[in-house]
Parts: structure tokens; sequence; C-alpha cells
């Protein structure tokens, strides 16, 4: 289950480029005169007087922002990246404050910068903002986890490059299952069942956030039954019993979660200490962990809730975009398939190197030596919400879900009540 170093994979950079002036007209040759050339040929002067005249191309500038990344080294990663491109000058900027503030009122403001990360919005999509990345992908669109591709799709297009994913895991510890006879659990009733069985000697089952699990599982819960934030782009996904029916299931794992606990489900210190069984967290824990843990650690995906649903590991990412107001936006275009698409060895090394994250090309991600399990679970179960998944919509299920759980309410009631919210923030979407 360890990350360890991967060997750097160069690939072939195209060099080419199309010449972007041409001579136009023609030399017109007198036929009058003494000094008229009889061979036809124009005379040597004017020959070398149209080559020397021929402007030449200058390179291409770009600007690439990125925001401060927490890691010691990747910021000096980039700017090295951007140094080795060789069809452009590539100023990296390194936003300190505010990162998403500043890059919203840069869109709307003009060319700068030509290429930057963040995550597809939907505003930004019809306000004309992003440029579509779909002849960037070309064959290789089949590289990526459909659903993570589908959270870089509006309407049918794809406006950002994945390049590198974050994912949530459950995380338990082996030899507590063991003592409890109980098997890492693979569906949801597994999953209470285990929890209530490990309950014991001031332990808990499960830790998933000092709200129940609201706001962390939410999407995990629909996957377990096999439905979604939003469906063929324009309806509510979980606008079924099915929906009800998951929820209650963490409904009776109330009492073997714990709450009120120092940290919340992000940070793993409820679980590195001891105080819990098993918890939801960040993949990128893995370090810490495993230094008190050592091998007596396991990882799941979120348990499915029968055989009609599906595990799954949520999954998000920043990805390479294009602004649409760029000078250069082909230019641009050329630099993010060259950087996110061709050098997997630079993917590798930004997805490895600067804490446990996964590549997001599937070939990159196969690489990794020797397979590990998250790898694994990505690849098998990962999933992402999609833009038109709003902080509204969000706000509206996580709520009833907290209700839910916490508060003991009508799974269906519930449910409905943030059914109709998101299709009433749905509706304002396409207006």
């Amino acid at each position: 289950m360890r990350f360890t170093a991967l060997a750097r994979v160069s690939l072939v950079r195209k060099t080419s480029r199309r010449a972007f002036l041409a001579l136009a007209g023609a030399t017109a040759l007198s036929a009058c005169g003494s000094n008229t050339v009889q061979s036809g040929k124009p005379p040597p002067s004017t020959a070398y007087s149209a080559a020397a005249t021929r402007p030449k191309p200058k390179p291409v500038d770009l600007s690439q922002w990125y925001h401060p990344y927490p890691e010691p080294g990747v910021q000096e990663a980039v700017t090295r990246y951007a140094a080795a491109y060789q069809k452009a000058k590539v100023a990296v900027q390194w936003n300190a404050d505010d990162y998403e503030t500043k890059l919203g009122a840069a869109l709307q403001a003009g060319p700068v910068p030509d290429v930057f990360e963040g995550r597809v919005t939907l505003d930004r999509v019809r306000q004309n903002l992003l440029v579509p990345l779909d002849d960037v992908l070309g064959p290789v669109r089949g590289d990526f986890t459909p659903s993570v591709l589908a959270a870089q799709t509006v309407d049918g297009k794809t406006y950002g490059i994945p390049q590198a994913l974050d994912t949530q895991v459950l995380f338990y510890r082996k030899s507590f299952l063991q003592e409890a006879g109980v098997q890492p659990p693979q569906t949801l009733d597994e999953l209470v069942d285990a929890a209530r069985k490990l309950s014991k000697d001031g332990v808990k089952g499960l830790f998933a956030g000092n709200d129940a699990g609201a706001a962390a599982l939410a999407g995990p819960m629909l996957w377990a039954a096999g439905l979604d934030y939003v469906k063929d782009g324009k309806s509510v996904g979980f606008d079924d019993p099915r929906a009800a029916t998951a929820f209650a299931k963490l409904r009776d794992l109330n009492g073997s979660l714990l709450l009120g606990a120092p940290a919340d489900w992000a940070d793993p210190i409820p679980f590195i200490d001891g105080l819990v069984a098993m918890q939801w967290t960040w993949l990128g824990n893995l370090p810490k962990i495993q230094d008190t843990m050592k091998d007596d650690l396991g990882i799941l995906p979120f348990p499915r809730l029968d055989a009609a649903g599906a595990p799954s590991v949520p999954v998000s990412c920043l990805s390479a975009m294009v602004n649409a107001k760029s000078l250069n936006p082909n230019a641009a275009k050329d630099f993010v398939r060259w950087l996110w698409l061709e050098r997997t060895d630079f993917q590798q090394e930004f997805a490895t190197k600067f804490g446990p994250h996964l590549p997001a090309r599937l070939s990159v991600l196969d690489k990794l030596t020797p397979a590990n399990d998250a790898a694994r679970l990505v690849k098998e179960n990962g999933r992402a919400a999609g833009p038109l998944w709003t902080p509204a919509a969000n706000t509206a299920l996580v709520d009833a879900l907290g209700r839910i759980v916490r508060d003991g309410a009508d799974p269906v009631a519930e449910t409905k009540a943030a059914v109709e919210a998101v299709k009433a923030e749905l509706g304002r979407l396409s207006a």
C-alpha cells in the first residue's frame, strides 16, 4: 500500500508548428530597357531582399496560474515543467491569496492568465470564459475515469484536463476487525453490523464527521444505491425510493458513530488516536496513518447498498483550463496537451512526489509500482460530482441527510424535500 517513486517515462514531443506568415504578391519583372534579365529569373539582389525582409515568427508568451499548494516542492516543480516547454515562453504565477476570487476577476477582465487550474463551473461556461478542449483530449479520452471527465463537461463539451486526483476512502484497523470477528464490509448492512460489533471498550465503530457523516457521505450514499446527484445532465439523480432506503441505513449507524471528536472527518487524528476502528477520510492522510499503524491498516471503498448499487470512492481534482480571452488560445491548448497529456513523467511526479495523490491518466496510474489498493479503487469505483451540482443543491441534500441521521427524521419525507429543492436549483440553472 505504500506509494513509491515511479520511473519517469518521457514521450516524444511534437515540435512542428504552423508557419504563421507567408509572402503575399508576386515579383513583377520589367520587360523594357537594357537591364531586363533574359533568363527569366529575378536578379540575385531581388531574391535576397525578399528573404531578408520576411518577418520571423516571434516566440509566444503564455501565463499559467496555480493556487498555492501547501506541499514543499510543488512550486519549483511546476516552474521546471514550464521551463522545459520549447514552443512558448511560459511564465508561472503562484497565487498565494484568495485564488478563486483573484482568478474570477482576471477571467472577467481580460487575457491573463492563458492557462490556469481550477474546477469547471457552469457559470464560467455560460459566460464563455472557457475554451472547449475536446480536440486536445482526442484519442486519449478513454484514458480517464468517465466520472472524472464528466465533471469537466457541460452540454457535451469538455473544458478541463484533470491534473491529479484526490480521493476519500474507508480506513480500517485490521487487528480491530479480526478481534471482533468482522470481515471488511462490502454492503451497507455489513457496515452497520461491523460498526456495532466494533463499538466497545471506549472505541466507536466508525467516524465520518461530527455531523454524523451527512456532509462527507451524501454522495457515497447515493452511489451505493446506484443513483447520482444529477442524471441526464438536467434532472435530479436521486428522485427514487432507493435514496431514502440508503439514507435510512446511515441513520441505523447512528449509535455506532463517533460524534464530538477533537477533529473532523478530513483529519485522521480520531483514527490515529484509536478512538474508532474505521474512519472515512482523505487518502492524502495515508502517510500519517501509516507512521502509526504500519501494516495494521486496510482501505475500502464506501460499500454498496445491494447488488443493484455500487461501491464508490469520491474523486476530486483541479483541472487545467484555457482562458477564452487568451490572445493565444491555440498555443495555450498546445501547452496543456504537452504538459497534461504527453509528459506522463511530469504527470506522475506531480501526483506522487508531493503527497499521496494519484495520476489522473489511467495509463499512468497503471505504472504505480507496486500496484496499490488506492489506484485499483479509483479505476474501479471512482465517482465525481459534475458542474451542475452547485453549493445550493449540495446544502439541500446534506441538510436533509443530517436531519435523518442525527434527528431521526423520516427518510422519505426528507429525501422528497431535498429532491424538490434540487429541482428548483436545476430549473434556475437552465433558465
